[in-house]
């Protein structure tokens, strides 16, 4: 899965629309659009802020794995 599909799911997992994730990246609807449809590439700056967001891993939102959090991330017993 390339991350363009992770943003999206993410986004609409939790009802948020284009324009509401475009304002927390400082862009407009359009320009989140851009992202998203791939006529635009994300840029680091904003691939951390969606992964704090989120709450998830560079490495989820990008598809280098399905886990979602980091070993690091994760609550030990």
């Amino acid at each position: 899965m390339d991350y363009r599909t992770r943003m999206r799911s993410l986004r609409e997992d939790r009802d948020l629309t284009q324009a509401q994730v475009g304002k927390l990246l400082n862009k407009s609807q359009q320009g989140y659009n851009h992202i998203e449809s791939g006529r635009a590439e994300l840029k680091i700056e904003d691939l951390i802020k969606l992964c704090d967001f989120y709450n998830v891993s560079a490495d989820y939102l990008i598809g280098r794995t399905d886990q979602a959090k980091s070993q690091s991330d994760r609550k030990r017993p």
